[in-house]
């Protein structure tokens, strides 16, 4: 693979070229988001890696960028900052995939080769749809009957995992895990207070619920 390095820390963004060119790939590195523009205006990339915060432009300004030109070359944000707003941010921008520093590198290969593999076969889906409830990723809207609904960033990943496993019963420990990113328990009821909101959201007015609580498994959504 052809892949663009845009990041300002040198012997970050030579270590990573050295590991993804040991793995078969060939790297170009820009230090810059304004260089990494230039390059990849200039150029043909498989994969982009882009830090966000970089001198002159920043990475997600350029990522805006080349969106606006056209450009649907697959995209890893590299970032040290990992809230769950800092990610949104990232994916609205028009990133396919957001990854924290410090990372595995062996973690970053990976994801580097399947954004690949979701280009070369198409399958990035970008539209979820679920009975007449429908998701669209890219412009993060959630329509139902006609009515868009609006939902925060929590409430949204949570109603994505639903839907990418709709029909299915979805534990308590699935939830924290995905969504919530925690490996343990917690001890709080915040899956039950999220889950309350957004099934007032995507059921409230409707004439057939579609978050069901399976007792003692989870939830299910179902059309």
């Amino acid at each position: 693979m052809h892949i663009l390095i845009v990041e300002d820390d040198v012997q970050a963004a030579e270590a990573m070229a050295r590991g993804l060119g040991e793995a078969g790939h060939d790297c170009r590195i820009a230090a810059d988001g304004a260089l990494g523009l230039d390059a990849a205006r200039q150029d043909r990339f498989d994969v982009m890696v882009v830090d966000r915060m970089m001198p002159r432009m920043d990475g997600l300004s350029m990522i805006e960028a080349l969106r606006r030109d056209g450009d649907r070359t697959p995209v890893l944000v590299l970032s040290a900052l990992g809230e769950i707003d800092d990610r949104v941010a990232g994916l609205k921008a028009g990133g396919d995939d957001y990854l924290v520093k410090p990372y595995a590198f062996a973690e970053l290969s990976a994801r580097v080769e399947a954004l690949a593999r979701r280009h070369e076969t198409g399958s990035v889906q970008t539209v979820l749809k679920v009975g007449d409830l429908e998701m669209d990723l890219i412009h993060r809207r959630v329509v139902r009957q006609g009515r868009e609904i609006d939902l925060q960033p929590r409430e949204f990943q949570l109603l994505e995992f639903m839907m990418r496993h709709a029909g299915q019963s979805v534990t308590r420990t699935m939830l924290l895990e995905k969504v919530w990113e925690y490996h343990f328990d917690p001890q709080t009821n915040v899956i039950d207070v999220h889950v309350s909101r957004l099934r007032s959201k995507i059921d409230k007015g409707f004439d057939r619920p579609m978050l069901q609580t399976v007792r003692g498994a989870g939830y299910r959504l179902d059309a």
